[in-house]
């Protein structure tokens, strides 16, 4: 608090504290007195609040005026008697206290921007630039691994195919000695015979014993052939030239690396209005075609120039809950009233897979052809996803590994897709996260929103995922589209481009994204990488 004798006061009645002060005469004043204050016309008068006393400089020019205005043109202080001069006439001049104040109430505005929304941001991206890094530094350990793993494979493939070939030479070996022993038995078995008949060949030359001589018969045709004659080819050893593009082949290749930045300002690029009363699901049968689907029986096919190219309606004439393109270019649908999921081929729908005691929510197609279902229970207990191919059941994912349920059994929206890395990726609507399990079943993460708080709580609907294993999720109540990377770390929003309701999405091979509004019911194309 002012002592009494401290405490400012209007120069003209005493009042204390005086709101205002005459920047030419330097007397305060309060709001009775300074029209009393103006109405002294022998001099110019500049009252301007009593924060901002002293606003007013001296003019460097006329040293008995002050500068009550500013020259735009010029940047400088201007006296009245400058502003009459030929050298600021044609200037563009602004009053010194409006500009003094619009420029304050500028700062103010852009001092709780950068520290309440920019500087947060950019500390938040230094933090993120050591994860970065270690994630780089992982991601090269794992292809090193996953290297030296495929060379190790190899190099047993080599290694087994060398000793077989090793062996079987030993094997020809031994066929090989086992005959010239078999030779070397028979002639050393031969050879005391030969002997033993030169003997005798000897002495009947040497007797006269007419009787003897007779008796004789000839044995040298017998011996004239040696036993078990056998002639051996050897194999020979062809050494193929090395080629190094076939064992690259062999070892494998891995995708082209890119660098690519997400745009602060995504850019609109087509938007395409449907027939619907409100729009629920869009997918993409080519980069320029798009399935769509409402709250009515019929399954719309657009051109990205709006036009509609086909519409089938459903068998049952029930709306359908979700749709998917699969592989080869074929719909399916999920009919909930009926519990059924049906393939839409040429001009016949099929139904492949009729659930007992299972409603249908969410369809996904995969990379390897199979068909991903989200289903919840008729007693409204139970939500899981099972994997089919064809109209098999391969797998059902319902658990985490202490046995509590990975997905809220409420009867709502459960979207899904898969991701680059085989991951299965639920928007669970009514838990508020986007639950990642891997390709087995094995819960990774579940994403819950980003740090800042949005204006209503995070309700995730349509879900996709991109070329870079990135995740979207469509935030609907919110307005906006949540991206985080594969490992479930908040990248950005998609949310100063006029979203409105945003409820299905999906994403062309170029990676451009599309978007269903449930209210316009319009798709919208979007690029949001550059």
């Amino acid at each position: 608090m002012y002592s009494l004798q401290d405490v400012i006061r209007c120069d003209l009645c005493e009042t204390p504290v005086p709101p205002k002060h005459c920047d030419i005469c330097h007397i305060h004043l309060c709001e009775a007195c300074e029209g009393k204050h103006l109405s002294d016309k022998s001099k110019d008068h500049y009252i301007v609040p009593f924060k901002l006393r002293g606003i007013t400089p001296k003019c460097t020019k006329h040293s008995t005026e002050v500068c009550t205005q500013l020259c735009t043109t010029c940047n400088i202080p201007v006296c009245p008697l400058c502003v009459a001069s030929s050298e600021h006439k044609q200037h563009k001049k602004e009053d010194i206290l409006t500009l003094f104040e619009t420029k304050r109430k500028l700062m103010q505005k852009d001092l709780q921007d950068i520290e309440k929304s920019i500087y947060p941001k950019y500390q938040e991206a230094a933090t993120n630039i050591p994860v970065q890094r270690a994630d780089v530094n992982k991601r090269s350990q794992k292809l090193t691994t996953a290297l030296d793993k495929q060379g190790e494979a190899l190099h047993t493939e080599i290694d087994t195919i060398i000793k077989g070939m090793k062996s079987d030479i030993d094997d020809m070996d031994a066929q090989h000695i086992a005959a010239i022993d078999q030779q070397e038995v028979a002639i050393n078995h031969t050879i005391p015979e030969i002997t033993q008949i030169i003997l005798d060949l000897k002495r009947l030359l040497d007797t006269s014993d007419v009787c003897l001589v007779s008796e004789y018969t000839s044995r040298t045709e017998e011996f004239r052939n040696l036993p078990a004659q056998f002639q051996v080819t050897l194999p020979t050893f062809t050494p193929q030239e090395i080629n190094r593009e076939q064992i690259h082949q062999q070892i494998g290749s891995w995708s082209k690396p890119a660098i690519t930045f997400l745009l602060d300002e995504p850019r609109i690029l087509t938007d395409i209005q449907t027939e619907y009363r409100s729009l629920h699901s869009v997918s993409c049968l080519s980069d320029s075609e798009l399935w769509t689907h409402g709250n009515d029986k019929f399954i719309r096919l657009y051109n990205l120039q709006g036009e509609l190219l086909r519409s089938v309606q459903t068998k049952s004439g029930n709306w359908p809950w979700d749709i998917a393109v699969t592989r080869s270019g074929d719909l399916v649908y999920a009919d909930y009233l009926d519990r059924s999921i049906n393939l839409v081929s040429g001009t016949q729908i099929q139904t492949l897979i009729t659930l007992q005691g299972w409603i249908p929510l969410g369809l996904c197609s995969t990379s390897s052809g199979d068909l991903l279902v989200t289903m919840t229970s008729d007693d409204d207990e139970q939500t899981k996803v099972v994997r089919y191919s064809g109209s098999t059941e391969k797998q059902s994912i319902q658990w985490d590994d202490q046995g509590n349920k990975l997905y809220t059994s409420a009867y709502e929206d459960k979207y899904l897709s898969e991701n680059r890395n085989f991951d299965i990726c639920v928007a669970d609507f009514n838990a508020g996260a986007v639950v990642v399990v891997s390709a087995a079943g094995k819960l990774r993460f579940r994403y819950t929103g980003p740090p800042s708080t949005p204006r209503k709580s995070f309700r995730p609907v349509g879900i996709t995922t991109d070329s870079r294993a990135n995740i979207l999720t469509s935030d609907r109540d919110n307005h906006r589209i949540h991206i985080i990377d594969q490992d479930g770390r908040f990248l950005r929003f998609i949310h100063n481009c006029g979203l409105q309701h945003p409820w299905g999405i999906c994403v062309d091979s170029r990676d451009n994204l599309f978007v269903a509004e449930w209210g316009t019911c319009k798709v919208k194309k979007l690029q949001y990488y550059k």
